[in-house]
């Protein structure tokens, strides 16, 4: 099984989580953001990736330390746990609709670190209190603790709650598929020998 266990403290956030590449999409969430766990909720289940996370930060400032630190924690677990990430497929790409949205996320876990994010909002977006600026943040955070390429494209979309859903639906859905051990490939997925 390949899994992880992160944690991470600063003056800001306190963050632990445990991963599981090979499960089955459970999870336990449980950060101050309830729009956060809701994502990531999301794309753990879409990923059939079982976790175990808790957050804890200085939401009275703002959200922005909690959200990217968590970003930070969940790219690190996903390195981790993929190892030495002989025989997985890599690449992975996904589109998902969500009502009026549609949105498409393909990834390479290449050891490389580059978020391409083309997504806009309504102008009038409206959340409760999350800001939605920081989806960006979190996936700058995840894609750059987890070394991978991550392309992010929103093609249209009228709800802003909408367009991140899917978001996270097809971020989890595309990491299914480049996590996925292929046992036609030989050692790491790379003409260089190393990823």
């Amino acid at each position: 099984m390949r899994k992880s266990k992160i944690e991470r403290k600063t003056k800001e956030t306190e963050i632990s989580v445990e991963m599981n590449l090979d499960g089955t999409g459970r999870y336990s969430i449980k950060t101050p953001i309830p729009f956060l766990d809701h994502m990531l909720s999301l794309m753990f289940k879409h990923g059939l990736i079982d976790a175990k996370l808790k957050v804890r930060g200085d939401v009275e400032i703002d959200d922005h330390h909690t959200v990217e630190d968590t970003g930070i924690v969940l790219g690190k677990a996903l390195k981790t746990a993929l190892g030495d990430m002989v025989g997985i497929s890599r690449y992975g790409q996904a589109a998902v609709p969500m009502d009026e949205a549609l949105v498409h996320v393909t990834l390479d876990i290449s050891g490389r670190q580059y978020l391409v994010y083309n997504v806009a909002f309504p102008k009038r977006c409206r959340m409760k209190e999350f800001d939605p600026d920081l989806i960006e943040d979190f996936l700058q955070a995840f894609a750059g603790s987890a070394g991978i390429t991550l392309h992010i494209n929103a093609a249209y979309g009228r709800n802003a709650h909408h367009i991140i859903e899917a978001i996270f639906k097809a971020l989890g859905r595309a990491l299914k598929i480049a996590v996925a051990v292929d046992p036609r490939v030989k050692g790491i997925p790379s003409t260089k020998g190393s990823l």
